[in-house]
């Protein structure tokens, strides 16, 4: 048996995380090519993401509680579920949680028009949103 990982050189299906077997250069451009895809890339887009939003819309260094933060990260959300629901039309969990988003958007975007109308002119001309 090979040192390589690939699904077609590797015969143990269950080898504990710790004891993973070294990549030969085949195999890392085909898993790095698919490290985006599955469970876990809402969350490693989110992440990486996330931190250049809060950077982009911040009103002051570290700021992440901001309503102009919060949409921002919301915006991004929405825009990955619903391009996840164009595909999977039937995925009615996911459709719910979208729903949600939105509503969280909608009321963080009411709160500020009524505190600052500039500021939510402004926010919602940089997102592109239509109101």
């Amino acid at each position: 048996m090979s040192s390589c990982r690939c699904p077609a050189t590797l015969r143990v299906r269950s080898l504990p995380h710790s004891k993973s077997l070294p990549q030969c250069g085949a195999c890392a451009s085909v898993n790095l090519d698919r490290a985006g895809k599955g469970r876990n890339r809402a969350r490693l887009l989110t992440a990486e993401r996330k931190r250049e939003l809060v950077e982009e819309y911040a009103t002051h260094p570290g700021d992440t509680g901001s309503p102009e933060v919060q949409v921002a990260v919301l915006t991004e959300r929405i825009i990955y579920l619903t391009e996840h629901l164009k595909q999977h039309k039937h995925d009615f969990h996911t459709r719910r949680g979208l729903l949600k988003l939105v509503g969280q958007r909608r009321r963080q975007l009411r709160y500020l028009n009524g505190r600052d109308v500039n500021r939510y002119r402004e926010l919602i001309a940089r997102l592109g949103l239509r109101r």
